[in-house]
């Protein structure tokens, strides 16, 4: 069973029986956010197994420090634990549980004072795939991710949520406590630094 989080340790400690398989039918999210709120520990444990995987990957992708992933995580589900009670319904469950992921993960890299040094993921290609076409594939995900490593956690946000996780601007705004123009302006200025650092980079490789 999933334990929750009771205390500092608790909270930065992945949790027991996360699995891979699928997992049988459950609850409506907001039902399951009803229930925790009664301090449902079975509820808890189905929700932390279903955000797990894209959590990960949005703080992975928002903070590049790859020692303080598990510990916002962890913080963030904690959050959901103790403040289940006011869910209001005004926004998707995952709309209200992003939002809170994404104010830990600024939380935390305000205390952070020395940079970190990014190294990209490997990145498999197709098993079908040439050698080359796989070389350039594993090539060009790695000249992205350098280059998004060099935009700021609020810009990596937005383009994160808007291109991975297919979030309209509105929902966005919800998540970054900002207005939709808001929104909008910082995508607008991520893809264009993007643009620029992604022809600076296919440049210098010429």
């Amino acid at each position: 069973m999933l334990g929750v989080p009771n205390d500092r340790a608790d909270r930065n400690s992945p949790p027991n029986g996360l699995r891979a398989e699928a997992l049988a039918p459950t609850l409506d999210e907001q039902i399951l956010i009803e229930r925790i709120a009664l301090r449902d520990r079975a509820a808890f444990e189905d929700l932390y197994r279903r955000y797990f995987p894209r959590l990960t990957r949005f703080i992975e992708r928002m903070v590049r420090r790859p020692q303080i992933v598990g510990e916002i995580l962890n913080d963030t589900m904690f959050v959901v634990w103790r403040k289940a009670a006011t869910y209001n319904g005004q926004s998707k469950v995952s709309t209200w549980i992003f939002s809170i992921a994404y104010r830990t993960a600024l939380r935390a890299l305000g205390r952070q004072s020395d940079p970190v040094e990014w190294e990209a993921p490997e990145v498999p290609a197709p098993p079908e795939a040439e050698p080359e076409s796989s070389l350039i594939q594993r090539q060009d995900r790695r000249i992205l991710d350098e280059a998004l490593s060099q935009l700021t956690a609020e810009h990596r946000a937005v383009i994160e949520l808007t291109y991975m996780h297919e979030c309209a601007c509105r929902e966005i705004a919800q998540i970054v406590g900002c207005p939709v123009d808001t929104v909008k302006t910082r995508l607008f200025y991520a893809r264009r630094r993007l643009k620029s650092l992604l022809a600076q980079r296919m440049g210098d490789l010429r």
